[in-house]
């Protein structure tokens, strides 16, 4: 994926875990605990990709959790 700043493209890429309907994000863990850093990750990933929704799932607990993470400085949310 291309990674953007301040809206110019970057010469880096980036390669999400998966990514739906070319605007979301998914990122899979397995840990016990999801510590807030994993959070922090995906709302980088989403300002640096432009995308709106993010989904950070955990498998790593007896019950699936997961976290929407929406990315208020999207350029199609600032219009």
């Amino acid at each position: 994926m291309e990674l953007y700043y301040n809206n110019q493209k970057l010469k880096k890429h980036y390669r999400a875990d998966f990514v739906c309907y070319d605007t979301i994000i998914l990122e899979i863990k397995g840990v016990s605990q999801i510590p807030i850093a994993f959070y922090a990750q995906l709302k980088n990933y989403l300002r640096c990709t432009n995308m709106e929704l993010g989904m950070l799932i955990n498998f790593g607990t007896p019950s699936l959790t997961y976290k929407r993470i929406i990315n208020l400085n999207n350029s199609k949310n600032s219009d």
